[in-house]
């Protein structure tokens, strides 16, 4: 036992050094593990410090995303807002220091534009601020153009020689936009404008055409035709005269020009008279109605702008985020008016533009007016007052087609004082052939007549002259105005024939003069007739042909029956 302690003893004294060192190391690492457990500790702490830190740059970080999200929302609006009211230096420049021209057609939409979105955009600061430069901008604007316009229309009152359609298609009608800016932004301007160039127009067209009118006048008295019924008139020859004829067409002759009256030799028939006159109307009216339609009426609102100028990258219609009705605007889809809306827009439109064409061509009207009052005094024969009525009609046609309805609605009543002079003529016609038919004159007072062959043949030319006249310018068939009096004047002939004839005694020669006058009426009605196939001309054609071959078949009969005795 002693030795194994002696042993043991020897053991660790010898190993003494390393136990040593060993709990030296043992302590260093406890020491060292404690130092690692409060460095653990701290880091800990640190770290739990740091994580707190995170979490609060993560929160500002969201928060400063959110609030660039709302920045990049705005900015393309906002963009758009300030280019919008904003005025380029070259729009101010050219209203403050140039003279209206050209270059103001360019921008003066431009410009309104921005006028009108300051005023719709009021609530935005900044949009007040450009607001009051625009509107000073707006009435220096509005001041050039009147002075303009008003210079631009003294031509026109000053000289009758100067070309109303080259001024008004080739300068007026240019400048429209300047005046449509005048119409929305300074309407009492444009009302003046619109006043002063009534008041020249006016006067042009009172000037010109009261002196047209005079010369007509001084041409009509050369040669004053009245009428006179076709039992008192001599015809001579069935020929109808198609010259004369051709001035009831627009197209056909030349008019009469005004230094022509200064000529004492120069004459033209009163139908030709007219259709000069109504020509110049028909050709001034309706292009004065043109440009006033075209130039005049009031545009509530800008032309748009394209599409694809309209739509901003941040407003268009695939973008969710709509700003439509915010302060920086936007699109609001436009509602569609009513039909019944447009057509009441439509009639406002036309009765303002017939009131301003009345305001100017008032005096023209009235000396128009009063040119065919004095082409019915003395009333014109039966043909020539046809071919006035004719004339109207296809000068109200024509005028109707170039869309001038208040020129129209003038033609209209004019044709309506005619027709019943017309009528009054054609029916004094039928009742002195009535009254020679009856055995009376072509007076009330006259004695009894004698009819003659020379006084048939006669009546018979003027018949003649007078249907294929009235065929010759009537294009419908129908026309029971027409066609009615026609057919009363050839009853009254045909008795007028038989009354001739029943002055006869010898019933071979009674049937023969009988066959002769209706023979003569057929060559006339069919021989070198261009309307021959009309079918009112076929009618009266089978008319007296049976009327001849009845005739013929009575000279047959007579001249059996002399025979037989």
């Amino acid at each position: 036992m002693a030795s194994e302690q002696s042993n043991l003893d020897q053991f660790y004294s010898s190993r003494e050094k390393d136990f040593v060192e060993l709990h030296d190391q043992v302590q260093t690492s406890v020491k060292l593990l404690d130092s690692l457990e409060t460095f653990l500790s701290t880091f800990q702490k640190d770290l739990s410090a740091v994580s707190g830190q995170i979490s609060e740059l993560q929160d500002r970080s969201k928060d400063i995303d959110n609030r660039l999200k709302s920045r990049r929302r705005i900015e393309k609006p906002l963009s758009s807002l300030i280019a919008d009211i904003a005025i380029p230096p070259s729009i101010a420049t050219i209203i403050l220091d140039t003279d209206v021209g050209e270059p103001w057609i360019d921008i003066i939409d431009d410009f309104e534009r921005r006028l009108d979105t300051c005023k719709a955009r009021a609530r935005v600061k900044a949009a007040r601020d450009v607001g009051e430069v625009a509107e000073g901008l707006r009435i220096v604007a509005a001041s050039k153009t009147r002075a303009f316009f008003l210079a631009l229309f003294q031509p026109i009152q000053k000289s009758v020689t100067t070309n109303m359609q080259v001024i008004q298609t080739s300068v007026i009608l240019k400048y429209r936009p300047l005046f449509a800016f005048l119409q929305r932004q300074a309407p009492d301007v444009a009302h003046e404008v619109q006043r002063s160039y009534v008041s020249a127009a006016r006067v042009y067209y009172e000037t010109g055409f009261r002196r047209y009118a005079r010369s007509l006048g001084w041409v009509k008295a050369r040669s004053a035709q009245k009428f006179e019924p076709i039992t008192s008139s001599e015809q001579k020859t069935a020929s109808i005269d198609l010259e004369r004829l051709a001035y009831g067409k627009i197209d056909g002759p030349s008019v009469t020009l005004a230094y022509m009256a200064d000529d004492k030799t120069y004459t033209e028939p009163i139908e030709a008279l007219l259709r000069s006159l109504l020509l110049v109307f028909m050709d001034n009216a309706t292009a004065e109605y043109t440009f006033v339609k075209t130039f005049f009426p009031v545009q509530t609102s800008l032309p748009p702008l394209d599409l694809e100028h309209t739509l901003s990258p941040a407003l268009s219609p695939t973008d969710n985020n709509s700003y439509a009705g915010s302060e920086f605007g936007g699109l609001r889809t436009p509602v569609p008016p009513s039909i019944s809306a447009q057509l009441a827009s439509l009639k406002e439109e036309q009765a303002a533009t017939d009131a301003i064409w009345k305001q100017i061509f008032d005096p023209v009207l009235e000396y128009v007016q009063t040119f065919v009052r004095s082409a019915l005094d003395p009333v014109p024969s039966i043909i020539p007052l046809l071919t006035m009525i004719r004339l109207i009609e296809d000068v109200a046609a024509e005028i109707e087609n170039r869309a001038c309805p208040a020129a129209v609605t003038f033609m209209f009543g004019i044709r309506m004082d005619l027709w019943p002079v017309f009528q009054k003529v054609m029916s004094e016609n039928i009742d002195g052939v009535k009254k020679l038919a009856e055995g009376g004159g072509s007076s009330y007072f006259s004695r009894a007549v004698v009819l003659t062959e020379s006084t048939v043949a006669n009546l018979c030319n003027h018949y003649i002259v007078i249907f294929n006249s009235f065929v010759a310018l009537t294009e419908q068939s129908d026309e029971t105005m027409i066609f009615s009096n026609l057919l009363r004047l050839r009853q009254e002939i045909a008795k007028i024939i038989q009354r001739y004839v029943n002055q006869i005694s010898d019933s071979i020669a009674k049937a023969t003069a009988q066959s002769s006058m209706y023979e003569t009426l057929l060559q006339g009605l069919s021989k070198g007739n261009l309307f021959a196939a009309h079918p009112k001309s076929q009618l009266e054609l089978a008319y007296w042909s049976n009327l001849e071959e009845e005739a013929r078949r009575k000279i047959i009969s007579a001249q059996q029956a002399k025979q037989r005795r």
